[in-house]
């Protein structure tokens, strides 16, 4: 009789797809865990580094916004335009920043009334215009870099020096599973970051 269940439940498992669903000890399907019925916010990662997210921008923006006039999304295409070398598009600044093209655009349209950044032709195509930073947004960004920089110390200053390392592997650990650029060499090398 053993050998019958066996041979069925083996012509069974032949014919019936596994879609990686959970077996119990017998080999019946696992019956799923209880929930709540509620996520609980405080404790689901995603949430919680949303929130770090947005309170740490906030934090660095009080340092550019009253002393000059900036806000967070013209910061990041200064930001993204002083870390490269090059200059880049607003289409290529909005991918790497995570933000939407028109809050791009329009940051854009501010940083060149204000003078901080220019058009330049793309060498490789004529029709594509790319953004650089003007003399007077480069003297901007090299005042504001320290200051950034400073904050960020201030900001971390609850963690120890072997906790803001283990953060950091810890960041890293998380942005490589994900695929995500981690160097200003790879950044380069893939044009987006």
């Amino acid at each position: 009789m053993a050998n019958a269940s066996s041979s069925e439940s083996s012509a069974r498992s032949r014919s019936e797809p596994d879609n990686g669903a959970r077996k119990d000890k017998d080999g019946a399907p696992a019956k799923a865990a209880k929930s709540s019925g509620r996520l609980d916010l405080f404790k689901f990662v995603p949430f919680r580094l949303n929130r770090l997210s947005a309170e740490v921008s906030s934090a660095l923006s009080a340092e550019y916004q009253a002393r000059y006039g900036l806000d967070i999304p013209e910061w990041r295409v200064l930001a993204t335009l002083g870390f490269r070398d090059h200059a880049c598009s607003a289409q290529y600044i909005a991918h790497c920043t995570r933000t939407h093209k028109s809050t791009i655009s329009r940051a854009v349209t501010t940083l060149m009334k204000r003078q901080m950044i220019e058009r330049v032709e793309n060498e490789d195509d004529r029709r594509e215009f790319r953004l650089r930073m003007t003399g007077k947004g480069k003297a901007l960004y090299e005042e504001l870099i320290p200051r950034l920089l400073r904050r960020e110390q201030e900001i971390l200053a609850c963690l120890s020096a072997q906790e803001r390392k283990n953060l950091a592997a810890l960041l890293g650990k998380i942005e490589a599973s994900l695929d995500l650029v981690q160097t200003s060499a790879e950044a380069d090398a893939k044009e987006a970051y």
